[in-house]
């Protein structure tokens, strides 16, 4: 039984073990598993991740609390204050001399104590006051400002995001097709090889075959370093690191936008671009500051109550204390009369302040519609490219087809062949060359017309 015993513990300690072998496996294989990184994840991970974002969201939650600071003013302001005095000479007196108080010279009487506390408690309404009505204004603009500035970031960072990603979906492209060259170089030179081992292929022709593929390797080599570069600069922007194993997936391929859509963009550009609603509050702001600085020419009107106790004491017996009580309320009207012409000057800065970003929106306008009408150019060559490429390419697969035929049959020149091969090559990178050309400038034009977030 001891045996038996000893066994089945032996046994249920082994499978335990083998148990954890297989957990750590999985849990290991899990670890190693890349990391699939689409065009909308990658949006997703920068607008969470990227710096530009996060300072412009802290630039709008400062907006908010400048609209918390704007209505304090309108609030009662109520202020405590304490004070204690130690008279190294107490105060005196002074009597004139006079029947009135029946003494010929005049006389010095000692007034208070050494120990000296006073203590108050004041609150402070402004009942009108043009400034305060003005700056509330302005700091609701603010916080409209700086959503359109964060609206602006976001749309600016899924822009770079866009081009990155395309890079690398482009860089793919061009490794792809430059490795089949290299592997229908590396063909035809071991075709060329065998064939001059029995005899049938010219020494010149086996030493071209292997030029050409000596040739092609560092090609191959330096877009292979050229995708990593593109992928590293995509991790950048996205704030990840640039150790992590990730794989990039996405569609690379030509939509063509309507006609109807770009021109109905256009339309929009100039209601729906940030940058451009930027400028429209700033221009709101500065005309609600020339409000604030003709503020100088109103009256301001506070009303204010104070409650007050003090006392004087030499003897630190605070509870026996006399504590004199002073209570008042009133109202203060105050009026700048005459301030040496300081606020028409500061008005005139404000107006001038207020053109010069009229004029900058204007010119902003011109720089919209220049970019607009840069990006539908840029789309319109891009398609008519890879219009004109679409058919080089199976002119291309056609011309390989023939050379090869006609080289094996002894018709043909391995010059035709080598030449049919990087007409290939060339027609497949000019391809895909012209489908990212016409992917960044779609997404430049959307973001010119404000829908860089789609």
């Amino acid at each position: 039984m001891e045996i038996k015993n000893m066994r089945r513990i032996i046994f249920g300690a082994l499978a335990q073990v083998w148990i954890a072998i297989g957990l750590c496996s999985i849990a290991y294989a899990q670890a190693q598993e890349k990391f699939v990184l689409t065009l909308d994840k990658a949006i997703s991970i920068a607008l969470e991740q990227n710096r530009d974002i996060l300072i412009a969201d802290q630039d709008r939650e400062r907006a908010g609390a400048q609209i918390a600071e704007a209505r304090s003013g309108a609030f009662p302001q109520v202020s405590l204050s304490a004070q204690y005095i130690r008279n190294i000479k107490i105060p005196v007196l002074f009597l004139p001399p006079g029947p009135l108080f029946g003494n010929t010279t005049e006389l010095a009487f000692p007034v208070g104590s050494n120990n000296s506390y006073q203590g108050g408690l004041t609150l402070t309404q402004a009942i009108y006051s043009h400034q305060i009505n003005v700056a509330l204004d302005i700091a609701n603009t603010y916080k409209d400002l700086s959503d359109a500035g964060y609206e602006s970031t976001r749309q600016s960072v899924i822009l770079q995001v866009k081009k990155a990603f395309y890079g690398v979906l482009l860089m793919q492209k061009l490794v792809d097709a430059n490795r089949q060259g290299l592997d229908m170089v590396k063909a035809n030179y071991e075709n060329i090889q065998s064939l001059y081992k029995h005899g049938q292929a010219a020494e010149f022709d086996l030493l071209r075959a292997e030029v050409q593929v000596a040739n092609t390797e560092p090609t191959v080599i330096s877009v292979e370093n050229n995708l990593v570069l593109a992928a590293n600069g995509l991790k950048s922007l996205l704030s990840i690191p640039l150790d992590s194993d990730v794989v990039i997936k996405g569609d690379f391929m030509f939509t063509e936008v309507p006609e109807t859509e770009l021109d109905q963009g256009a339309r929009d550009a100039m209601t729906l671009n940030p940058s451009l609603q930027q400028l429209a509050f700033q221009e709101t702001m500065l005309d609600q500051n020339i409000s604030v600085e003709q503020s100088g020419y109103f009256p301001s009107v506070f009303a204010f109550g104070s409650y007050q106790w003090e006392t004087q004491d030499n003897t630190f017996q605070f509870n026996n204390y006399l504590w004199a009580k002073i209570m008042n309320v009133g109202v203060t009207l105050s009026w700048n009369i005459f301030d040496g012409m300081r606020t028409p000057a500061r008005v005139e800065q404000a107006k001038v302040d207020l053109r010069k970003v009229q004029f900058t929106r204007l010119k902003a306008e011109e720089g919209i519609t220049i970019q607009i009408q840069s990006a539908r150019l840029k789309m319109n060559e891009a398609k008519q490219r890879i219009q004109g490429q679409e058919k080089n390419i199976e002119q291309a697969k056609k011309a390989v087809s023939i050379a090869e035929t006609r080289f094996k049959n002894g018709v043909g020149t391995q010059l035709e062949l080598l030449d049919t091969q990087v007409a290939m090559t060339l027609a497949q990178t000019n391809y895909a060359q012209a489908i990212y050309d016409y992917l960044v400038a779609k997404a430049e034009w959307e973001f010119a017309i404000g829908q860089g977030s789609k």
